[in-house]
């Protein structure tokens, strides 16, 4: 039974949350989405699998979307969208082509009744009863920190680094065809040899089920090997290898280095001494002074990348050591972060707040029409809080 049944009168709210890799799909009052399925299709020409976020033209995304929609609606959820409402909740770095794109087929192809576009850093906040908190998202492209304050996002504060999920993958890549073994029956052969086997498919598999995050304390000693050039005899000794079945009876051997060590690719700072720890620091120092203590009381993390075994332990110990270094301590008087836990795993956890919202009275009041969106053309934007049919 829905949880929330009985706040509204609408039947079937549907809510999607667009992400990267991953789309999460389902209806407003259910407590996790009725599915979870790559953000791709087959391209109806050659046959191959692409990403709806792969286009060239505005037409291409267009069909892009009609056909991955059709492909939630009729194959996933079983909802006939005409005349029903919709609930998006979207990032930050969402490109404004695709959220108007979006729009448009929805409307237009779908004759869905209304939509609600809502920042996927204010949804899942409201699964946590608080207005103010620190959300980090750690997602497939890159990852984004954002304060919110009063339910006031801080756009000023807003950090990001082009590192996350996608940099674990290429960094894997580059371990496995350089270090990576094949073996099939009693032959054994360099993975260099055929690296067609890498498929982004089995670099995801494989980060998810053999990789992990390593201790703070290991991850400085190989550090100070991999960045700085210290002695390779200083290195801690290795976690056990692993062996990975790939098709055809072939085994892939998964030397223990590589599954330690593809994820410090996310806690390397760069030449701007950036990583993904430093972003939730920087991103207290950009905000009014007032807020800076509340905001480190109140850290959230969201994003698939964030389920990484050892992934939020990892933050915590980074964010202890690094506020005790001279450019934070002498900025920042922290001496404690505090984490929120969602009700819900980090990745679909903004598409809960996106439920929550679906299942409340006032959503017809704060969506967009198909009468409004006919009649304008354009999109109410939350950020400057311009209404439909403004400029």
């Amino acid at each position: 039974m829905p949880l929330y049944e009985g706040y509204t009168s609408d039947k079937n709210v549907v809510i999607f949350d667009f992400g990267a890799a991953y789309t999460k799909c389902g209806v407003a009052g259910e407590m996790c989405p009725r599915c979870i399925i790559p953000s791709q299709l087959k391209d109806q020409k050659t046959g191959k699998i692409k990403q709806i976020w792969e286009y060239n033209t505005e037409d291409e995304l267009y069909e892009n979307l009609k056909d991955f929609l059709f492909i939630l609606y009729f194959r996933h959820i079983l909802i006939n969208p005409k005349d029903r409402r919709m609930v998006v909740c979207e990032s930050l770095l969402c490109p404004e082509i695709f959220r108007e794109t979006l729009a448009k087929v929805m409307f237009k192809h779908y004759e869905v009744g209304s939509v609600l576009f809502s920042p996927g850093h204010l949804t899942a906040m409201l699964t946590l009863g608080t207005n103010t908190g620190l959300v980090m998202d750690v997602g497939y492209n890159e990852t984004l920190v954002i304060p919110i304050y009063e339910g006031i996002p801080v756009i000023k504060a807003l950090q990001s680094l082009p590192v996350a999920s996608k940099a674990i993958h290429q960094r894997m890549k580059e371990m496995l065809l350089s270090n990576g073994k094949v073996k099939t029956g009693n032959e054994e052969y360099s993975l260099s040899d055929k690296p067609e086997l890498l498929t982004e498919e089995i670099l995801e598999d494989i980060k998810v089920r053999c990789c992990f995050t390593t201790k703070w304390d290991r991850a400085k000693k190989i550090h100070d090997v991999t960045l700085y050039g210290a002695d390779i005899s200083n290195l801690p000794s290795p976690p056990p290898s692993v062996h990975y079945p790939l098709d055809g009876g072939s085994i892939l051997v998964i030397d223990g280095t590589i599954r330690e060590q593809v994820c410090e690719v996310m806690f390397e700072q760069d030449n701007e001494q950036v990583s993904v720890t430093t972003l939730l620091l920087d991103a207290i120092i950009q905000s009014p002074i007032d807020m800076r203590v509340e905001l480190s009381q109140n850290i959230v993390i969201l994003g698939g990348t964030a389920l990484l075994p050892g992934f939020l332990h990892r933050i915590q110990m980074e964010l202890l050591d690094l506020i005790k270094q001279p450019r934070y301590s002498n900025v920042l008087a922290l001496k404690k972060f505090r984490y929120h836990q969602a009700p819900a795993k980090s990745n679909y956890t903004s598409w809960l707040g996106g439920s929550m919202i679906g299942s409340l009275e006032t959503l017809p009041s704060k969506s967009v029409s198909r009468d409004q969106y006919t009649e304008s053309g354009k999109l109410s934007d939350w950020c400057n809080l311009a209404t439909v049919g403004q400029s």
